[in-house]
């Protein structure tokens, strides 16, 4: 069986190296799901007590996330923002992104001195950055942005099934399940729900039917 590495401090070395001290490490999560907010989160974390067993939140277990995510809140600087689903369909999911990640770096204080950044760069910094494809299995700064931005999301996403229990959010949170499509085919989209996103699967059945409705308007 592979022994899944932890992420490296390597380019945080090097830019602490160079002069910088506030470097932040951001990520999203939510970005593919049919329903809820995206988040992202920045984290600056402790140069002098780093955390051993940093890793992509998605390569963690439940237990494993929510002890890093304790000692990552614990002992380093964070922040997270939300993008709502309404703002996600009026921007779209790339732009709304980009603006939760911004967000989350400009809402710690003071501001970092440097990013390093998850997938695509940021527009309209005011301090440098770096964009790393696939930073969250590389950085342990991304890596821990990860954690702290699933944690949150993956919180939010179970009290929001207690509010409305129909769509089973507490066990995919808001992904495109096969649960959660079926749900959506019973009762149609929920105020959570992005209406800009378009199941194929649903997509493809309303037109087998020829079911003049708008997708979402179904009968309960």
């Amino acid at each position: 069986m592979a022994v899944r590495q932890s992420a490296r401090i390597d380019e945080e070395k090097s830019l602490w190296q160079d002069g910088f001290s506030r470097i932040a490490g951001v990520d999203e999560v939510g970005r593919g799901c049919l329903a809820g907010p995206v988040f992202a989160a920045a984290v600056i974390l402790d140069r002098k007590g780093m955390l051993s067993g940093l890793r992509d939140s998605k390569l963690l277990s439940l237990k494993a996330r929510e002890r890093l995510y304790g000692q990552i809140v614990g002992s380093s600087d964070w922040s997270v923002y939300e993008v709502s689903p309404a703002e996600i369909d009026r921007l779209n999911i790339h732009k709304a992104s980009l603006l939760a990640m911004r967000q989350a770096m400009m809402e710690l204080s003071p501001l970092p001195d440097f990013a390093l950044v998850d997938g695509f760069p940021v527009p309209d910094l005011p301090f440098p950055q770096r964009a790393i494809v696939g930073g969250d299995r590389q950085c342990a700064s991304i890596a821990a942005a990860s954690i702290v931005a699933k944690v949150t999301r993956d919180r939010l996403m179970v009290r929001l099934h207690e509010i409305d229990g129909r769509y089973g959010f507490d066990r995919h949170k808001g992904y495109a399940t096969s649960a959660h499509l079926e749900a959506l085919e019973r009762f149609g989209y929920s105020e959570l729900h992005r209406r800009s996103f378009r199941p194929r699967r649903l997509f493809d059945k309303r037109t087998r039917k020829k079911d003049p409705r708008p997708l979402g308007e179904t009968g309960r």
